[in-house]
Formats: structure tokens, C-alpha cells, sequence
């Protein structure tokens, strides 16, 4: 059984976000998402709407999503690797290089963001 790991907050979820949970769980059998704590969103001055409950709520909603763990500091990464039996670290490709560590414990792809929307564009249409 492959095993997907992605992170992220997923607040103001759109149909990138589902895109993006789409693509990586079709490259394995499972997926699990770490998904930032409120606390960790706060500590990378990140400001969510939603919280980190109602965030979790929605992502196990999604089919394509198998388990939500929480996210609650940059270490923890190779740890969940470890715990979790990951065989693929997927992210975003505006992250591309950023986690080639976990390239000694997995094997990591950097998916292409989905053009044409983005939660700072909707942030910025919203203001306007």
C-alpha cells in the first residue's frame, strides 16, 4: 500500500485545494494531510478564517482525503514520515526544493499549482 502525505491550512477551500488532493492521492493508496493547528498558523503569522476544527471537518469530507493529522510545528515532518509509513511527500511546486530533505526518508513530488485561482486571489477580489 502507498502512502501520500501533503500539508498545508486549507482555509478558504477551493477548487485548486481539491485539485491539488485529487492529484496527490491518485499516486498512492492512501492520503493523509497535515493540516496546520491554529497555534502553528498564529506562530507563522498566518491568519486562517476558519479554525483548525472546522479546517479538519471539511478536509474529511473531501474523498479523496483519508486522514487529517494536525500540523503543529516545521520539525515534525520527517517524523510523520516515519510514524505514518510514507512513501511520497507531495507539495505544491511554489514549494519546489524546500523539502528535498525528506528525499533520504521518501520520495518527493512537487505537484503544479492548479492556474487560475488561489486563496490570495480570492482574498484580493473579495477587498475589491
Amino acid at each position: 500500500m502507498t502512502k501520500v502525505l501533503t500539508y498545508g491550512t486549507f482555509d478558504l477551500l477551493h477548487w485548486g485545494h481539491v485539485h491539488l488532493l485529487e492529484r496527490a492521492s491518485q499516486l498512492g493508496d492512501e492520503l493523509i494531510v497535515g493540516l496546520s493547528t491554529d497555534e502553528f498558523n498564529a506562530e507563522k503569522h498566518k491568519e486562517a478564517y476558519h479554525s483548525y476544527e472546522h479546517r479538519k471537518y471539511i478536509l474529511e469530507a473531501i474523498r479523496y482525503v483519508d486522514k487529517v493529522i494536525p500540523e503543529k510545528d516545521w520539525e515534525q515532518k520527517i517524523k510523520d514520515v516515519q510514524k505514518y509509513d510514507i512513501d511520497i511527500f507531495v507539495m505544491g511546486d511554489d514549494w519546489k526544493g524546500k523539502f528535498d530533505f525528506l528525499k533520504d526518508y521518501c520520495e518527493v513530488i512537487y505537484l503544479p499549482r492548479t492556474t487560475g485561482i488561489s486563496t490570495t486571489q480570492i482574498k484580493q477580489d473579495l477587498e475589491n
